[in-house]
């Protein structure tokens, strides 16, 4: 028999994949979302939502909220956050305050109505700069490089020698280097599941997310997702812009790849207590991802923009190891990612976006966090 879950942030992007994925598995779900303008701009999350998902518009810092959220719930799928390396870079109290905190009073307010388990969203940029290795074949962990490569240098990592540094896909085991405070946040709510759970006789498990795309994301917040962010300004016939060279590699997984990895967290006795990579496995340049989307959205003549520069907090390469999530979970992603832009780009088309970008990169730059 399914549980009651209450998903925090469930009326967001990934959330209401989560609920979906959760009622076909039998689950009956309850959802608390602020429903904070600047992810529900244009995409209003409460109206996409499954019809038999209870709805409770409120915010994971208001204790009294969480305790009625609470009431008759069996389980937690935290993913209440505010999400945005660069804007946390200067929304540093509203971070702090949503991601950390937020974490915090739901975690003080299951003291007293514990749950079996609760599943909370991490994210690979705890990792910082991914895993790489040397000349000599040894792994580096804490590779680093120049703010900038505007005098000559290059924007990759080199070893103590100068000699390059070659990335390889990251494993849960790696050090985390907390390059901005998006990453410290994530790193904290992880921290504080554990922690918790462990102290009060429930499970925790934490699920560090690449780069989650499909359709659904709020187009028009420039703070979000690449692909979205890409996908507005595609849908403007405006150029996707991209910080340093475009040849910086990440790893895209598709939403409902991720979805089915909650809920695989949620259910699996295996899963308790872990911390798991989800990633599709696959590394890709970001300049070969605009391109991709462009086709995909008809727009072959908007070669995206390099803007030369790079931002602070940013990182070069970081991809994912997925054999632990393999192993233990038997967890795979199935999504083609050709199929999934393809996806993305149709219901991209129906949409309408207001294109920030511009904005956003010029308050980044006024605030000296662009090189």
């Amino acid at each position: 028999m399914g549980e009651t879950v209450l998903v925090t942030g469930g009326a967001g992007f990934i959330g209401r994949s989560v609920c979906r994925e959760l009622l076909e598995r039998g689950h009956r779900v309850r959802v608390l979302d602020a429903l904070i303008e600047q992810v529900h701009g244009e995409v209003d999350g409460s109206k996409m939502l499954p019809s038999d998902v209870e709805l409770i518009v409120g915010d994971v810092r208001n204790g009294d909220v969480v305790t009625k959220a609470l009431q008759g719930t069996d389980s937690v799928i935290n993913l209440a956050a505010e999400v945005g390396v660069g804007q946390s870079m200067y929304a540093v109290e509203r971070y702090t305050s949503v991601n950390d905190v937020g974490t915090a009073v739901l975690m003080e307010k299951l003291i007293d109505r514990p749950v079996r388990r609760v599943v909370t969203a991490s994210s690979m940029s705890i990792y910082g700069e991914g895993l790489y290795r040397d000349a000599d074949g040894t792994l580096v962990q804490d590779a680093v490089r120049s703010a900038g490569a505007g005098d000559g240098q290059s924007w990759e990592p080199v070893d103590a020698e100068g000699r390059p540094l070659q990335p390889v896909p990251t494993p849960e085991w790696k050090r985390p280097d907390l390059a901005s405070i998006y990453a410290l946040g994530k790193y904290v709510q992880e921290r504080t599941t554990l922690i918790m759970t462990g102290a009060y006789g429930m499970e925790g498990v934490c699920l560090r997310l690449f780069n989650v795309y499909g359709p659904g994301q709020a187009l028009s917040n420039p703070y979000t997702g690449v692909l979205a962010i890409f996908s507005s300004r595609l849908l403007n016939d405006q150029k996707p812009v991209i910080f340093e060279d475009g040849e910086q590699r990440r790893d895209f997984v598709h939403v409902g790849d991720v979805a089915r990895a909650f809920a695989d967290a949620l259910e699996l006795p295996q899963a308790a207590g872990g911390v798991f990579n989800i990633g599709s496995g696959q590394d890709r340049s970001v300049r070969e991802v605009a391109q991709s989307l462009a086709r995909a959205m008809g727009k072959k003549g908007l070669d995206p923009e390099i803007a030369g520069k790079g931002r602070i907090g940013d990182i070069r390469h970081c991809f994912c190891d997925t054999s632990l999530a393999a192993d233990q979970l038997g967890f795979e992603a199935t999504k083609d990612f050709e199929e999934g832009l393809a996806e993305l780009a149709q219901w991209v088309a129906s949409q309408t976006a207001v294109d920030r970008v511009d904005a956003a990169r010029a308050e980044l730059e006024a605030r000296g966090l662009v090189a």
